[in-house]
This record gives C-alpha cells, sequence and structure tokens, in this order.
C-alpha cells in the first residue's frame, strides 16, 4: 500500500530546532479541522487512525514531536523546519498512510507559526526575553504563552480543554464572524498537486509577520523586554489569526487529498472488475 505522495511531500517541509506551535496551537488546529471536514474524510480518518471519537485527529496532534525523539523517528527531525537542501523523494520508500497522516496533521500546524520559517538564532530559540518577569526564549512566547495567554489568561489549565474551547470560538469566527468574508482566500494557495507550493506559499505568507510582529524593530532591540503586555496586544490576534487557517486549510487539505484517493480507489476497482 504506496502512501500518498501529497502527504509525502508536505513532511519535507518544515523551522528551526524546536516543538512547533505548543500543544495548544496543534490540538486547536486539529479540533478546527475537524469541525470543517466533510463526513467521508471524517469517517476515512476515523478508520486510518483507529479512533472514532471526536478526538480523532486532536489526539495524534502532538504526535510528530513526540516521535522525532525516539531511535525509530530520529530521521524526522529535519521534517519541523524549513531546509532548502531537504529532498521530498526520499520519503518515497513509507508505505504507511497512518503514519503520514499523522504527520501531515502536525505539519501543516508547523507552517503557521511564524518562528517555524525563520532561521534568525534557531527560529528565536536563542532569543532570550521576559514573560511576567520569567526569562523565556522567543520562540516558547510564540509557540505557546501568547496562545495560553489569550484563550486562559494566566491561570493554568488542561490543554485539550482549552483547545477544544478555543477551536469552538474560532469555527464561530470562521462560520460567521470576523473571518467568514475572508476564508475562502485562505485557500487560494491550496493545489493538492503541487504540495511543495502550497506549503510554501503559506510559509511565505506566516514568514512576513516576523518583521512587522514577531520582532519588527529587529532581533536585537527586541532582547531581554517584557513581552507580556503591549507586545502581547500586538501579537495575539496574530496568533489568533494563524491557528484559525491552520485549522481551516488543513481541514480542506484532508478534504482533497481524501477525495483524490477514494476517487483513485473506485477507478482502480473499475478497471478491475472490467
Amino acid at each position: 500500500m504506496r502512501l500518498s505522495s501529497s502527504l509525502l511531500a508536505l513532511g519535507a517541509l518544515g523551522v528551526p530546532q524546536a516543538l512547533a506551535w505548543g500543544s495548544l496551537g496543534h490540538i486547536t488546529s486539529a479540533y478546527l479541522a475537524s469541525d470543517f471536514v466533510s463526513n467521508t474524510t471524517e469517517a476515512y480518518l476515523k478508520d486510518l487512525l483507529y479512533n472514532e471519537t471526536s478526538d480523532y485527529m486532536a489526539n495524534i496532534a502532538t504526535w510528530a514531536d513526540s516521535v522525532r525523539y525516539t531511535r525509530w523517528g530520529r530521521f524526522t527531525k529535519t521534517f519541523h523546519f524549513i531546509d532548502a537542501k531537504d529532498n521530498p523523494l526520499l520519503l518515497q520508500r513509507w508505505r504507511d498512510r497512518n503514519i503520514a497522516a499523522k504527520f501531515v496533521i502536525h505539519f501543516i500546524g508547523d507552517l503557521h507559526q511564524p518562528l517555524h520559517n525563520e532561521d534568525v538564532s534557531r527560529g528565536g530559540n536563542g532569543i532570550h526575553v521576559l514573560w511576567h518577569g520569567s526569562e523565556v526564549n522567543l520562540h516558547r512566547v510564540w509557540d505557546s504563552s501568547i496562545a495560553e495567554q489569550l484563550v486562559n489568561g494566566r491561570r493554568r489549565g488542561k490543554p485539550f480543554e482549552m483547545a477544544k474551547r478555543w477551536s469552538e470560538q474560532l469555527a464561530y469566527e470562521i462560520r460567521e464572524g470576523k473571518y467568514a468574508a475572508q476564508k475562502e482566500s485562505w485557500l487560494k494557495d491550496l493545489d493538492i498537486n503541487d504540495v511543495e507550493a502550497t506549503a510554501l506559499a503559506w510559509s511565505r505568507e506566516c514568514n512576513a509577520y516576523v518583521c512587522t510582529h514577531v520582532f519588527p524593530e529587529g532581533p536585537i532591540v527586541i532582547e531581554g523586554k517584557e513581552l507580556s503586555g503591549d507586545y502581547y496586544e500586538r501579537a495575539a490576534p496574530v496568533i489568533e489569526l494563524l491557528v484559525a487557517k491552520a485549522g481551516y486549510r488543513l481541514g480542506a487539505f484532508l478534504d482533497r487529498v481524501v477525495d483524490g484517493f477514494l476517487q483513485k480507489s473506485d477507478e482502480t476497482s473499475i478497471s478491475e472488475e472490467l
């Protein structure tokens, strides 16, 4: 059973030596995607992922971040960041669609975190800032801190509960709220026959926020600054928008992959019968 080339090619695109989106962002994107996929795609993925619950995508949204630290999965470390020297053809030996789906659900989330499309100081990992007085790196702020404060204030919360609540809010905004008029434009670069071009278009779009919102005055100026105040207020709407885009795009991407696969399977069956 050959692995879909559409899933494989995306797996070779990814950002510098860091976990993509914190668990909240990934799980939220997965919940959001599951809210928009077709019934056919939902049924297919539940069967593929051996999970009949509403958490079928959310449960594996961070799997790719864990597997790269295993002996088997350590070769996937470079899949998490953009690297012009990556070669998608190296992935053609993969034959497990279950694994491919897990990677895709994760990597589309990766593409929507600006510091996963930026190589300055290893995607911000080497830039030390303050968050409510505690020293953290800038990458962590964009991975997790901003999203967590946006969803739950300064209170602690369980990632799945927070993600589910956030995804429901974003789904409303996409269907009939502030994102309703623009949602279709989010898919203008989606080409299932050229997933590298699709991924690069989304990556470039997110990278633009590095100069406008991540460090608008340059990486040196932001070093040591407290980011939980005015900086947060400017960055939070960007995080919200990008998580919304990630979930909506993931749903559309999966629909097109599954539709194409099932159509090809039907054509093969008819040909064999003839």
